[in-house]
């Protein structure tokens, strides 16, 4: 062949996935590995969620609902939105793809920061945009030289609030005034795919946002992974002005969610005691995870989500490695520019557990301290 590939698309470097237990226990002949690096739910989704997938089994060979009618309904109605402010994605992961495909050309800048989540630049990179990139300025969002980096030809910003992977949130009135500085013409994206976890005062007014800013457009991004723990269905969303939701349905593929995902996010969404539940047990293992690994003599960073960053004193990725061989997946944050950090998603009970037994053991190993 001589297919000739753009050089916008033949430099991206694809995202790097979190390992699976199965290829863990295949590689490394070990058995019974638990893994707390991608940031998801520990306990599962909904028995109610379960149950409702399982009743929707003998309808696979019928196309979803391309509308996702009764889950967008749903969401509205929790939000105190109208359906023509909710747009449903197969993850937020597929919005962020739309936002981009919907308002960036050729040439386009977009800013986002330095760590955040990679996805953002890689999909404005693939439509051949210009990534604008800010780097944290002590694991926070620098909103005033994000400011100062706005052109004539910004047409996006994205903030990850809570930060993947710092954990830190934006202060709700610092976000007020950073909105409020924005031009009209550029839209912010807030990608709140932690918000759950976040204590209530700082979480931002989003409703307010969308319908009353007068200025730039808003955007939040929400997903069922996390705090729903339906990770492997793939179902996200996003609330916006209603002009910006007919927008992106002129670019979303059709039938983007599917059944099951649909079927189980509604049952998940109206099960509030699970919910509540899982964060309170969320919240409970952060706290008890980061003072037991401040008790090993490692340095344990404040965190508004499930997961949270430990500073090893030590190369970040032989602690990840060692941590394999005891059969516990982390994340280092050695590609993100945190040589001596990993980051640890909370687990159950057991997990967090086995987890803090590992780690003295590595540390011992390792002569870190």
């Amino acid at each position: 062949m001589k297919i000739q590939v753009p050089e916008n698309i033949a430099s991206i470097i694809p995202y790097p996935p979190g390992k699976p237990l199965e290829e863990l226990e295949r590689e490394y002949g070990i058995s019974d590995s638990i893994k707390m690096a991608s940031n998801e739910n520990p306990w599962g989704p909904s028995p109610k969620a379960i149950t409702a997938i399982r009743g929707a089994l003998d309808n696979l060979h019928r196309y979803p609902d391309g509308s996702c009618y009764h889950l967008t309904q749903a969401l509205a109605e929790r939000y105190g939105l109208v359906a023509e402010e909710v747009v449903l994605g197969n993850g937020s992961n597929e919005i962020i793809e739309m936002l981009v495909k919907a308002f960036v050309q050729t040439g386009d800048e977009v800013i986002t920061s330095h760590p955040s989540f990679l996805m953002y630049q890689k999909i404005v990179q693939g439509r051949a945009g210009m990534n604008k990139v800010v780097p944290l300025v002590g694991m926070q969002h620098d909103l005033a030289t994000i400011l100062a980096t706005i052109t004539d030809t910004t047409r996006l910003i994205f903030l990850d609030n809570p930060n993947n992977p710092t954990g830190n949130p934006i202060h709700p009135t610092e976000l007020q005034a950073f909105l409020s500085r924005v031009p009209e013409s550029v839209l912010v994206v807030l990608d709140e795919a932690y918000v759950d976890f976040m204590d209530s005062e700082l979480q931002c007014d989003i409703v307010s946002l969308i319908r009353n800013n007068t200025g730039c457009g808003v955007v939040s991004l929400r997903t069922f992974s996390k705090a729903y723990g339906l990770a492997g269905l793939r179902v996200g969303y996003g609330l916006m002005p209603s002009s910006l939701v007919a927008s992106l349905h002129k670019v979303r593929q059709p039938f983007n969610v599917n059944q099951l995902a649909q079927t189980g996010a509604l049952a998940a969404l109206q099960d509030e005691d699970f919910y509540q539940q899982t964060l309170q047990r969320t919240r409970t293992g952060l706290n008890y995870l980061q003072g037991e690994v401040n008790k090993l003599g490692c340095i344990s960073y404040p965190s508004q989500t499930n997961f949270f960053l430990v500073d090893v004193h030590g190369d970040a990725t032989a602690m990840y490695e060692a941590m394999l061989h005891k059969g516990v997946i982390i994340r280092s944050m050695k590609p993100y520019g945190y040589t001596t950090m990993v980051r640890i998603t909370v687990g159950t009970e057991e997990e967090n557990d086995r987890f803090l037994r590992a780690l003295t053991l590595c540390l011992g190993e390792l002569a870190y301290g």
